[in-house]
């Protein structure tokens, strides 16, 4: 098994949904959390995991936390060295992925309510991006909070795209096109 599928192993969708939801935690569809928002299908989140491609130790960005489900799937592939940002603009969804999170026993994440501006500047620079919701645009703003070398994974209309900042700040860009996400407010 790899890294990806033990961090599924090791936190399961079920603890990271609402009790109504539950029922649902096995099925390959997205689940509604509340607010609008929902957990994403696992094997979209599977893909979107693979591209980002997290390694051992690096400081990550988690935009549209939700749940807390990814930013612990994130958790355990960076590692114990490896640092989690989860940023998420509703309040009760903020509180809901921090306990979802400490309950699991992630360590090396931190949960902030998102302000006015998209990502966390101020915690900036990132190895990795991830973002969970769909975009209008490419948000130049995350680019901007990503090191050389690093990665952004951004849905942006029905597309996944798959930004790389090389050493000398050029971002590169593949597209994987026919995914539904819901909007990122």
């Amino acid at each position: 098994m790899d890294r990806i599928g033990q961090a599924f192993t090791k936190f399961d969708r079920v603890n990271f949904i609402p009790n109504e939801a539950k029922p649902m935690a096995q099925v390959d569809a997205p689940v509604p959390i509340g607010y609008g928002q929902t957990n994403s299908q696992p094997t979209t989140v599977e893909m979107m995991l693979e591209w980002l491609d997290v390694q051992p130790g690096d400081k990550v960005l988690d935009v549209g936390s939700g749940s807390g489900w990814t930013t612990a799937l994130l958790s355990y592939l960076a590692g114990p060295k490896g640092e989690i940002y989860a940023v998420e603009l509703v309040p009760e969804l903020v509180e809901f992925g921090r306990e979802n999170a400490e309950r699991a026993g992630v360590k090396n994440a931190k949960f902030y309510q998102a302000g006015d501006q998209f990502g966390l500047p101020e915690r900036a620079p990132f190895d990795r991006i991830l973002v969970s919701a769909s975009a209008d645009k490419l948000p130049q703003v995350l680019i901007d909070q990503l090191k050389p070398g690093g990665k952004l994974v951004v849905p942006v209309h029905n597309d996944i795209l798959e930004v790389i900042k090389d050493t000398n700040g050029k971002t590169h860009t593949k597209t994987h096109p026919g995914f539904v996400f819901v909007p990122l407010i």
